[in-house]
């Protein structure tokens, strides 16, 4: 039976419209690095190499099964590690709008556990020479643990995030915990170009201390 992460890992990726505490262990994922609005149109060219690869790694081991304890799955969703530039932080002012050209970003998609390391290693070189048109060379992978975070799921534009993590820091301090940094995740469960912008569901996350 194929791993669907929606049904399988709800506590992972499936949260309430309301603040929780989750302790994420140590995933793989394919991951890439930069600067930027990400509504500029050239966002698009660091997202499409997390999904060639990611469906490379699919497809392939679906028709060779190489791996220890393959099993087939659903491609995990499109998550973004985001934070502003150091530059923008020395100068930065809580009352104003964040300037989204100083955002840096690493956007990922986790892969399954029995993705090893030198087999992912493999398909990037492969998928490379087959596509050199993507942003392939920029591409690592990472195994990356969060440990303990508060979560949320977000209804609507990403522009109303800052109401969410509102609630999620004021849960935060009523438990005891306080958010580690500005540094935050999201988790992209919604197509964006297909998904009204009052109807996106993305879930917010952020380590806390």
């Amino acid at each position: 039976m194929k791993h669907e992460w929606r049904k399988k890992e709800k506590d992972v990726y499936v949260p309430k419209a309301k603040p929780e505490i989750i302790k994420v262990p140590e995933y793989s994922f394919f991951t890439i690095s930069g600067k930027g609005n990400p509504n500029n149109p050239h966002f698009a060219d660091y997202i499409a190499p997390l999904y060639a690869l990611s469906y490379a790694i699919k497809m392939g081991l679906k028709k060779n099964p190489v791996l220890e304890d393959y099993y087939d799955y659903t491609v995990y969703p499109l998550e973004g590690v985001w934070d502003i530039s150091d530059e923008a932080k020395k100068n930065f002012n809580p009352n104003l709008p964040i300037n989204k050209d100083e955002l840096v970003f690493t956007l990922m998609i986790r892969q399954p556990n029995f993705v090893t390391e030198k087999y992912a290693l493999e398909v990037i070189e492969k998928v490379k020479i087959k596509k050199p048109d993507l942003l392939i060379e920029k591409v690592k992978f990472e195994k990356i643990e969060e440990g303990s975070c508060i979560q949320m799921l977000h209804i609507g534009s990403y522009d109303n995030e800052a109401t969410t993590f509102k609630i999620m820091e004021e849960f935060a301090k009523k438990e005891g915990l306080e958010r580690e940094s500005k540094l935050h995740r999201e988790i992209y469960l919604s197509d964006f170009r297909k998904v009204a912008t009052e109807k996106l569901k993305t879930v917010l996350r952020f380590k806390t201390k």
